[in-house]
């Protein structure tokens, strides 16, 4: 794709910056101090905080604690995910969907059920609306089929520039996500997410700020990859 000129310094655009990401939590070790000083932080930069927290690591009645404490301490215009990585079952899930499915708040449920639950996926996505992210792996040719949000991950779909077409066609309900991708593959994604930006449901990427290790592996000089690598 670079050398084709699709993207990159032979393309008009160039390397596009990526926009400001989700910010990502675990109920298992939440920190509610954390969340107080991104809320200021947001704040002051006037942007839109999104939260995404992983859920199904702990009994149902603390999460939804954790969560309505969340709530309590975010903004109004802020957004929040709730991944659970596929670790749901069908019940567990409802009970999700059962409480939370009114909160405006909320911009979507992610993964909830086993990838190739499809049947599962589908009903529950008439209730709230729901990401896949790991199901799209398990079948691609979903990413063709589900009109609702997708997780997309072009460091693992094996060729990124089906993602960047569809993107420069103007397809929505895209959300790019980061695989802790190398220096140079994490140009790609960047590039992705702010185009995603241009398109008509533009959202915050997952790039999962401060969970990337800090070496010359994920450096954007592409020369520093090699070297390290």
């Amino acid at each position: 794709g670079e050398l084709d000129g699709l993207i990159g310094t032979k393309h008009p655009m160039g390397w596009l910056q990526a926009p400001t990401s989700a910010v990502l939590f675990s109920t298992e070790k939440i920190l509610f101090n954390e969340i107080d000083s991104l809320v200021k932080v947001f704040r002051q930069r006037n942007e839109q905080l999104t939260l995404k927290l992983k859920i199904g690591i702990k009994p149902f009645q603390d999460e939804e604690q954790i969560l309505k404490k969340i709530l309590e301490k975010i903004p109004s215009n802020s957004l929040l995910r709730l991944d659970a990585n596929g670790g749901l079952t069908r019940q567990e899930a409802k009970l999700w969907a059962n409480k939370f499915r009114h909160e405006k708040r909320l911009e979507w449920l992610e993964q909830p059920l086993a990838p190739r639950d499809f049947e599962g996926l589908l009903l529950l996505s008439k209730e709230m609306p729901i990401a896949l992210d790991e199901s799209l792996l398990a079948d691609p040719l979903l990413c063709n089929k589900w009109l609702d949000w997708q997780v997309r991950r072009p460091a693992l779909e094996g060729d990124p520039r089906i993602l960047l077409r569809e993107l420069q066609n103007g397809i929505g309900f895209r959300m790019v996500s980061s695989t802790f991708e190398t220096g140079i593959g994490r140009r790609w994604i960047d590039h992705l997410a702010a185009l995603q930006q241009k398109g008509p449901t533009p959202t915050a990427p997952g790039l999962a700020p401060g969970w990337c290790p800090n070496s010359q592996l994920f450096s954007r000089i592409p020369e520093e990859v090699w070297e390290s690598a």
